[in-house]
């Protein structure tokens, strides 16, 4: 059977570096920010998260996308 994905949202995580631990590894953090456009480019996403991580007391590490849709079979 044939299915269809249908979007349904996106949202962006920005993962910043809030310390270390005993061990000295790093803590990470992830911040989310919901209602990102599902057909937004991505090199747009990247830099919203640029400007974003500017604004944040911690450093950036890493940038995620999470898209989610429905899967819906094809009659």
């Amino acid at each position: 059977m044939a299915v269809q994905r249908v979007m349904e949202g996106s949202r962006l995580q920005l993962w910043l570096q809030t310390g270390t631990d005993e061990a000295g590894k790093p803590v990470v953090r992830a911040k989310s920010f919901a209602n990102v456009k599902p057909d937004a480019l991505d090199q747009d996403v990247y830099d919203v998260a640029q400007a974003l991580a500017g604004l944040q007391t911690y450093p950036l590490v890493a940038v995620r996308r999470i898209d989610t849709g429905s899967l819906n079979p094809v009659a």
